[in-house]
């Protein structure tokens, strides 16, 4: 697994190339660049330049989270605003402007270098119904050809609704015949999967999804609620999914997408990443 961060630990600040330098001077070798224009502002050409060129100098690999504000939101963004962005919204218009809205995302990736997106289908507690698949067939087909002329690869993943399950993601991806279309496993995600229905879980979404992860959000809760703490905070076990992670290919960016903290600096950002690192070190001699 290849280290990696997202900026969404620094999502209430503005991205600036000192945000990205504090990220890989904490060993993050693939960077997921968290799509809210407050903070990576995909419609600003000149943050593109400067965050283009920072990637070019560095050699550090770059993803993309889809935004999950809309333009209304993000213009008056608050930490406890909630996320209405939702490519398979019931109201045409709205599907509409939520694949706008990703796609002025993704034309970021005409500056910089970025490998693979990641989809959110639905909103928390979605339903899995014959509207539901629609329109994820349609989201997806219209955003994969969008983003495979930019060298982008679409990864869809699990959320804690109906429609995003293992199982659902799958049959979507079948189909549609998404063969080129990968997942992103959230870990927190599949955690509290298990908290609310018996038989899933981590385990669960590794044994079922494993051939199609393409990268990995790391992050830890206690069960109750989407909390993004580092791992070993919570109550997830780390050492099982450690072992699950050593089934994927080398390659594969594991993600730290954590919760951001008002007063996060670098010097901060480095001290968590330290104790994390001793934390990993300490499941790799108990495996």
């Amino acid at each position: 697994m290849q280290p990696g961060l997202s900026t969404h630990v620094f999502l209430s600040q503005r991205l600036h190339p000192g945000l990205l330098d504090a990220l890989k001077n904490s060993g993050a070798r693939t960077i997921e660049l968290y799509a809210a224009r407050h903070h990576f502002d995909y419609t600003d050409r000149s943050q593109l330049r400067e965050i283009a060129a920072w990637f070019r100098d560095n050699g550090i690999n770059a993803t993309l989270h889809q935004p999950i504000h809309t333009r209304e939101q993000a213009e008056n963004w608050s930490r406890h605003v909630s996320a209405t962005l939702n490519l398979i919204a019931p109201e045409k218009t709205h599907r509409i402007d939520a694949m706008d809205e990703v796609k002025r995302a993704l034309e970021s990736a005409e500056i910089i270098p970025i490998s693979a997106v990641t989809l959110h289908l639905g909103l928390k507690d979605d339903a899995w119904d014959t509207r539901a698949i629609e329109n994820s067939l349609t989201a997806i087909e219209h955003l994969k050809a969008f983003a495979h002329p930019l060298g982008v690869k679409v990864l869809l993943e699990n959320l804690q609704n109906e429609v995003t399950t293992p199982e659902h993601l799958l049959e979507i991806i079948r189909i549609g015949h998404f063969n080129n279309v990968g997942i992103t496993l959230d870990v927190g995600h599949a955690h509290l999967a298990y908290s609310e229905t018996p038989n899933t879980g981590i385990d669960h979404a590794f044994e079922l999804l494993r051939p199609r992860i393409h990268q990995l959000n790391l992050h830890d809760n206690h069960g109750m609620r989407d909390e993004h703490l580092w791992p070993g905070s919570g109550e997830i076990d780390f050492a099982n999914v450690y072992k699950h992670c050593r089934t994927l290919p080398a390659d594969t960016p594991g993600i730290l997408e954590i919760a951001h903290d008002l007063n996060e600096t670098a010097e901060s950002l480095r001290e968590k990443t330290e104790r994390f690192t001793d934390y990993e070190k300490r499941l790799a001699q108990n495996p």
